[in-house]
């Protein structure tokens, strides 16, 4: 709700200023017929606090996310955001107009990035986590494409149908203009990934799964990276909810060369479907091949920790 302080004077005034005799004039340019003639059929004034109960009563015939149960999501959904959030991001240290281009001057910035890195790598059981790309979708596309770049020689990857069908439509825009091809494996009766097929299939970078899949079941990525390196492939594991690793086990721990998913949960609103978080892991050895920014912790030449941008140039 708005207060809008102008008396009968001040708007006078204003008029006055800009050359109008009165509020009528402001809108002669627009034709008669399209304006309402007459008043709008609104009750009369109110006081502030029975006009918030009018609105609330009026409100409360749309259900709203905070009433009911959303099962539409499809993986983005309503997470409880701590009050103290809001006053954390708009701190000095972290709400500046410099770029981590400046460390001189972002170092709040780079710092609470290098945290961040340092915690999803923890959570995901690998070594290296950059400072995020884009949301969950895009973040699976580069972490295949970054597969072929480590395979050279291959270009193929095989791709779960139980994955988040936004992200293989995604993955699909992608490497339409690639000379690489996508596999699609297939799901069992139980909303499983069926890899039993994967030795048949030729030339194949990657094994990409989802666990929690799009069904909610758990993969057995253990297993599944097993097969993929038994025949030269990388293992990728996805994910939609990044707080399901707080009760399984980090999929690096378990054989996957690559972790990449959505961080929306992580205190990120809805809004209307996006942005999001795109959450990416791999292994040290791979390090050269990770897309997006990386931030490091070095010392200065009189021994102060500070933050910078590594293994990227400027631009």
């Amino acid at each position: 709700m708005r207060y809008l302080p102008h008396t009968q004077q001040d708007i006078q005034n204003m008029l006055q200023v800009i050359g109008a005799s009165s509020l009528e004039e402001l809108f002669a340019t627009i034709p008669k017929a399209c304006r309402r003639q007459g008043d709008l059929d609104l009750p009369g004034p109110m006081s502030e606090w029975d006009l918030r109960r009018h609105m609330a009563e009026l409100a409360s015939g749309t259900v709203h996310s905070e009433q009911a149960r959303v099962f539409l999501g499809a993986g983005n959904y309503e997470h409880y955001i701590p009050a103290a959030l809001r006053h954390l991001v708009s701190r000095s240290e972290f709400y500046t107009a410099y770029t981590p281009y400046q460390p001189e001057v972002s170092q709040g910035t780079l710092q609470g990035v290098f945290e961040y890195q340092t915690l999803i790598s923890r959570l995901m059981g690998l070594e290296v986590s950059n400072a995020s790309v884009y949301d969950g979708a895009s973040a699976l596309s580069e972490a295949l494409l970054m597969t072929l770049r480590i395979n050279k020689k291959r270009s193929r990857v095989a791709v779960s149908r139980a994955i988040h069908p936004h992200y293989r439509k995604a993955l699909a825009t992608y490497f339409e203009p690639l000379d690489a091809e996508i596999v699609e494996l297939p799901c069992t009766s139980e909303g499983l990934t069926d890899t039993s097929g994967l030795d048949s299939i030729q030339d194949l970078a990657a094994v990409a799964l989802q666990s929690p899949n799009f069904f909610g079941c758990i993969e057995p990525v253990e297993n599944v990276a097993g097969k993929a390196h038994d025949i030269g492939s990388l293992m990728v594991t996805c994910f939609s909810e990044a707080l399901a690793y707080g009760l399984l086990e980090g999929p690096g721990s378990q054989g996957a060369d690559v972790v990449c998913g959505e961080g929306q949960s992580l205190g990120i609103p809805q809004s209307f479907g996006g942005p999001g978080l795109g959450i990416f892991c791999t292994r040290k050895k791979y390090v050269r091949n990770l897309p997006g920014r990386l931030i490091g912790q070095t010392h200065d030449r009189d021994g102060r920790r500070g933050f910078v941008m590594t293994l990227a140039t400027r631009e």
